[in-house]
């Protein structure tokens, strides 16, 4: 195969793409996509978290894994950042789409009939998980950045387990945090089945899917509700 040809099918495929990603299903699957990606990342966040409750070592060592590794730092951190950002900003876009194509409907005041709570208040609870995150990017990612690119402070593997600690001192801040997360947690109860039908779930595995989704969606956002009133309390 020429590169002539291997080139105009990779623009065919980037125009296909396109094309897909501005209609309805194609915005709907990039939103699914994206939401897969957090609530992996979420997962993943929340198994180094739960560390610093029983061993302070395994969680120093994670954390500095993390903080040190060229991977995470540069490569899969942006693309985290660009994922929250995308997310949010295609979240509000579809809400928006959604209100203006209910906006002439005959029986508008009877949107709870077909819908349940959650799906209705998606963008109040996005919008308080976004206050959240900018909380948490204050309180941790910005610092973390002055540490290690601005100050140039000395590398400390055991300093993470004392951070992560004081900052939950502050009972304010806790019952914020747990706030955030009850409201996470209505969020993914209805983001994260939608987001498996988005990407084309069997409907065979309905039942299966919403006790993952279930479990998912009350366990990880109070194991880190846990964190936050465990090392407050004990500390």
């Amino acid at each position: 195969m020429s590169k002539n040809l291997i080139v105009l099918i990779f623009v065919l495929q980037i125009i296909l793409m396109k094309n897909f990603l501005f209609t309805s299903i194609g915005k709907k699957f990039a939103m699914a996509l994206s939401a897969i990606f957090l609530m992996i990342f979420l997962l993943q966040h929340f198994l180094i978290n739960i560390t610093s409750v029983f061993s302070e070592s395994l969680f120093n060592w994670l954390s500095h894994f993390m903080g040190t590794n060229p991977l995470v730092q540069f490569i899969l951190q942006p693309v985290l950042i660009a994922g929250v950002i995308f997310h949010f900003i295609m979240g509000f876009f579809l809400e928006i789409q959604n209100r203006r194509a209910t906006k002439y409907e005959y029986h508008k005041d009877r949107g709870g009939a077909n819908s349940t709570w959650m799906s209705r208040n998606m963008i109040w609870s996005g919008l308080v998980i976004l206050s959240f995150l900018v909380l948490h990017f204050i309180d941790f990612w910005i610092p973390e950045m002055n540490h290690k690119y601005v100050e140039f402070l000395p590398d400390d593997p055991n300093r993470y387990h004392h951070e992560l600690v004081e900052k939950f001192q502050d009972p304010y801040k806790v019952v914020f945090y747990c706030v955030s997360f009850v409201l996470l947690s209505l969020h993914l109860l209805h983001g994260f089945s939608s987001s498996l039908k988005s990407m084309g779930t069997n409907k065979s595995y309905a039942s299966s899917v919403k006790n993952v989704s279930y479990a998912y969606s009350i366990g990880i956002p109070l194991g880190f509700c846990f964190i936050a009133i465990f090392h407050h309390f004990s500390h």
